[in-house]
């Protein structure tokens, strides 16, 4: 149905033939002598960074949102409890800040930055679960402060956190 949709659109700014002719794919893609790219995934995580512990995390106007990935959350299992620390709760990188238990097993959280967490996601308290389902989105766990920016640096990007992933997985 939305194929459908996308194809009308595209089809209102092509130009009215006079007999049936068969258009490709390509030429329907093609505007103006560049290609669209089409996207399967969010684009979100273009951004992230990721530690070796599968925790990620998103720089916006000076607040990390901290969270765990997809790796994680899949190896993990169901996730039915959300241990977070206090707002206000200084952090070292690296140091343990809580812990996600699942059907599973537990896991302990690692600050992925030095900083002070700023916020909670009380959302997760009655849904944890939502870790599951929407990992770079709904289901960040904390936001915080970033003290040390370099440490930024040490960090992986998706890029390189894939290659990581499937050094684990040989």
């Amino acid at each position: 149905m939305a194929m459908c949709a996308a194809i009308r659109c595209v089809s209102a700014n092509l130009p009215r033939l006079t007999r049936p002719a068969r258009i490709s794919t390509r030429h329907i893609l093609q505007r103006s002598n560049e290609f669209r790219t089409l996207y399967t995934s969010s684009r979100l995580t273009g951004a992230l960074k990721f530690t070796d512990k599968h925790e990620w995390v998103r720089v916006e106007d000076g607040v990390g949102t901290v969270g765990i990935s997809n790796y994680a959350q899949e190896a993990l299992g169901d996730v039915v409890y959300c241990g977070l620390p206090e707002v206000g709760t200084k952090l070292e990188q690296m140091e343990e800040f809580g812990a996600l238990e699942s059907v599973k097993a537990a896991s302990e959280l690692y600050s992925p930055l030095t900083g002070e967490i700023t916020e909670i996601n009380t959302k997760l308290a009655d849904n944890p679960g939502v870790v599951n389902t929407a990992c770079y989105e709904a289901g960040w766990l904390v936001k915080m402060t970033i003290e040390k920016p370099a440490e930024l640096d040490a960090l992986m990007d998706e890029a390189d956190y894939e290659k990581f992933i499937k050094s684990l997985d040989s």
